[in-house]
């Protein structure tokens, strides 16, 4: 049997570590796309980490090695010409990277001695003068809400890279923090990389991901200059990696972040860079002619040690340099690079970033959530009131400004009001149709005077360029502030974190997406009985094929992908199968670790929590006594998951007038209910407490499937003992949004009969998985799952739990009545508790 290939894992790798290394490594080297289950609490962030850097290390030194090789004389040159020209270009490209590394070597030195000194320091740090913070005097003309001119025909390529002065843009360019015209940036004195790109939900699962980056080290990329210089000892290089965040992130200017919206803060940065800004007004922190050494100072410091977007943040402000723009010059040197869902998912945030996959590797984390992500992105919404609102406001400000608007100016806010009306239009016709909502044609929707023929395209991009957005809305809380100094009525509401006009956008932008893509939707409010318009995108795999088109390789991860089959029929319906690589690891606990049972009836019979009879008094009643008779049997935390807020609601109202809180209540441990009211963290806190102060004892946590206890949160040991699931958290199918999904992917060519309802279960049991994925969390954890539902009993659906959970199951499926599942329960922990 062969050796197992040495993936420089900073311990000593399960099997199941390695299998999944052994994937990772094979699918980039093959440039396929990969679909990868790794169950939490069996390393699956290390796992990634060394498998992909393994293989790009070797491949830099593979390519490194063709590229001398390549090197050519003419045929009548003696060979030791031949041998001169390797040679020399072998010295050239190993004193490059070893002025980089010596560069960053005295870095970390630095570094190191700052955090020293920063430590036996009493003194408070001197702050940088900012001059004056206020952001804009109240008193200052209104003239500060006109338009610039705005020609309709000019052909910027985005708002950011246009405001900028010609000696700011040049500056930017050279430094590599804006995008030339090939759309790419290019740093200053650096090749590009071969690099991955690691994106994940959010920035804290970022951060997580970097501590685990810290701890790996690797050998050099290329060979040593000197092979004998590390006998004796293992040579390694240190990883270079670059954080990438929004400017809420990454802005130092306190003028700037100490606004809370992002949407504000982007508007405000870019304010302060226009060349009509008085230089007493910009931006301090901003890259310019003046600070180019800054920049590329803040290069090596990012690139010196392995950062999170926090730490970046910090070397700005440290080096008075902007952490925004400035991280953008360690793009290209690095060797992977963190970034969140949006900045990667969003083409045009990666063209503003200038940022190209073309070549690199894509590893996408915590990946179930991607198609939900892909939707989110390119859909988009808008109610009847920020409607009214909007139009309200603009013709308060074409009041005051109409006669200074030229040119495209005039064209486009003419359109503007023009598309507003049509969409006020539509919400009246479907104001007089009865039932909660329906779906909407895009005709109906363009039904005003000519709106038909206006490019929805070039009007969304003139209200992100001309940032008419933000200004009629200030003007309007201009007038609001202005009136209640004077005593008088408010006329208008505040600034929103995000301009009406900016929802507006958005919404256009949808209407001109190929109707194929998406669907328009009504929706009707039950309180106030007001409409909202919505665009639900149906095809998240035209989105995201750009992307797989691009990459080398792309690997979607997480700890709960199965069940599978959605990601290559919806993201990838274009690729073969041999184009995709799929693995779902075992745990790293053996099965005797983990009691999983299905209870499908009780003594009176079929246990069905369906939509339709979950609601009926007995089959609550039942409930209550099938848990009277499970938890006894258990020691430590019990976690109980239910459908829906409503549903929790609905129980604990019953057993309060039943008698069946009291009865649990007699099991002498503490019961904690979640609820949408109360903070999750706040809940999680007491249940932990309680379990804390006396594991043996225990408590029960009732929570909700899909709820925020349900993913993310850490039940390892006595805090998760036990995970009960009550029903199956299907969605609504009757609603117009997934009529229109089921719908949808029953026609797509190559369907399985009834893809629609085979979507439907897939989702649901995604859910069901990522709940009984919170136990486990460690090699020497255990823990009981029970699934209670009839439909637990369907073969169909057993085959939707991840294999470490299935190979638990007894042979027939586990399924049983109460009785018999809560004597093996008592069973189990009877044996578990004799072993610990």
């Amino acid at each position: 049997m062969a050796p197992s290939k040495d993936f420089h894992h900073p311990y000593q790798p399960y099997e199941i570590q390695q299998q999944f290394m052994q994937a990772v490594y094979d699918c980039i080297e093959d440039g396929k796309v990969g679909i990868f289950e790794s169950p939490t609490g069996t390393g699956k962030s290390l796992s990634l980490i060394c498998g992909a850097l393994t293989w790009l290390r070797e491949h830099k030194r593979k390519t490194f090695d063709e590229a001398l090789q390549s090197i050519q004389i003419d045929d009548d040159e003696p060979e030791w010409m031949l041998e001169h020209a390797r040679s020399s270009k072998r010295r050239e490209a190993l004193q490059m990277r070893a002025d980089l590394e010596e560069r960053l070597a005295g870095v970390r030195v630095k570094e190191r001695r700052t955090r020293e000194h920063a430590a036996n320091s009493t003194q408070t740090p001197k702050r940088r003068k900012q001059g004056d913070e206020t952001i804009e005097s109240d008193h200052e003309s209104v003239e500060r809400f006109a338009l610039d001119d705005y020609e309709s025909d000019q052909d910027g390529k985005g708002g950011e890279r246009s405001i900028y002065s010609a000696a700011t843009t040049d500056v930017l360019k050279k430094l590599g923090l804006l995008a030339t015209e090939d759309g790419r940036a290019r740093p200053a004195e650096m090749d590009e990389e071969l690099k991955i790109f690691f994106c994940s939900r959010t920035h804290s699962q970022l951060s997580q991901f970097v501590g685990e980056l810290q701890r790996v080290r690797l050998p050099p990329g290329l060979p040593a200059d000197d092979p004998g210089a590390h006998e004796g000892r293992t040579a390694h290089e240190e990883v270079k990696q670059i954080s990438l965040g929004s400017r809420k992130n990454l802005c130092i200017n306190p003028k700037v972040i100490k606004l809370e919206s992002q949407t504000a803060i982007n508007e405000r940065c870019m304010e302060l860079q226009q060349s009509k800004t008085p230089l007493d007004k910009k931006c301090s922190f901003l890259p310019n002619k003046d600070n180019q050494d800054l920049v590329l100072d803040f290069r090596d410091h990012a690139l010196a040690s392995v950062h999170d977007i926090e730490d970046l943040a910090g070397v700005g402000k440290r080096l008075g340099v902007c952490p925004y723009y400035a991280s953008r010059s360690a793009v290209d040197p690095a060797e992977i690079v963190t970034l969140p869902y949006p900045l990667m998912l969003q083409k045009s945030a990666r063209e503003a970033l200038g940022i190209s996959l073309r070549g690199h590797v894509v590893i996408v984390d915590e990946a179930h959530n991607l198609m939900d992500a892909v939707e989110s992105t390119y859909s988009a919404q808008i109610t009847e009131a920020q409607l009214r609102f909007g139009r309200e406001a603009l013709m308060i400000y074409l009041q005051k400004f109409r006669n200074k608007l030229k040119g495209g100016n005039r064209v486009y806010v003419a359109q503007l009001v023009r598309v507003i009306d049509s969409l006020l239009l539509a919400i009246t016709q479907v104001q007089a149709v009865s039932g909660e909502g329906g779906v909407l044609g895009a005709s109906a929707l363009l039904a005003g005077k000519a709106v038909d023929q206006i490019n929805m395209s070039k009007l969304a991009k003139y209200i992100s360029e001309s940032r008419i957005a933000r200004k009629v809305e200030g003007y309007a809380a201009h007038l609001k502030q202005a009136d209640v100094v004077n005593g008088g009525v408010e006329k208008a509401s505040g600034v929103s974190d995000t301009p009406t006009l900016t929802h507006v956008q958005n919404f256009l932008t949808t209407l001109a997406n190929p109707s194929k893509e998406g669907r328009f939707f009504w929706t009707r409010d039950e309180s106030d009985k007001s409409i909202t318009l919505r665009y639900l995108l149906l095809n998240p795999s035209e989105h995201f094929r750009d992307i797989v088109a691009e990459a080398r390789a792309v690997i979607l991860a997480g700890g709960t992908m199965s069940p599978m089959e959605d990601y290559t029929a919806q993201l990838f319906p274009y690729l073969t199968s041999a184009s995709i690589s799929t693995l779902s690891c075992g745990h790293i606990i053996p099965a005797s670790q983990l009691f999983v049972r299905s209870i499908t009836s009780d003594a009176s019979g079929l246990l069905n929590f369906t939509f339709k009879t979950r609601s009926d008094a007995s089959l609550i009643r039942r409930l209550g006594a099938l848990l009277l008779a499970l938890l006894p049997k258990i020691t430590g935390g019990t976690v109980i998951f239910f459908t829906s807020y409503a549903y929790l609601s609905q129980i604990q109202s019953q057993w309060s007038s039943d008698s069946t809180l009291t009865k649990l209540a007699a099991l002498n441990r503490p019961f904690f209910f979640d609820a949408r009211s109360t903070p999750a963290e706040s809940t999680f806190a007491s249940y932990s407490a309680a379990i804390h102060s006396n594991p043996s004892r225990g408590a029960v946590l009732f929570s909700v499937l899909g709820g925020k206890l349900s993913e993310g949160i850490n039940f390892s040991g006595a805090l998760g003992r036990c995970v009960i699931v009550v029903g199956l958290p299907f969605p609504n199918l009757e609603t117009p949004e997934w009529k229109a999904k089921a719908e949808f992917l029953d026609r797509q060519p190559g369907a399985k009969p009834g893809a629609g309802r085979l979507h439907a279960e897939n989702v649901c049991m995604r859910v069901v998985n990522q709940a009984v994925g919170r136990v486990v969390r460690h090699k020497g954890d255990w823990a009981g799952v029970v699934l209670v539902d009839g439909r637990f009993g369907q073969e169909r659906i057993l085959e939707k739990l991840p294999g470490w959970i299935r190979r638990s199951l007894p042979e027939g499926g586990g399924s049983g009545k109460v009785l018999s599942v809560a004597k093996g329960l008592g069973e189990f922990f009877e044996d578990r508790e004799r072993q610990s």
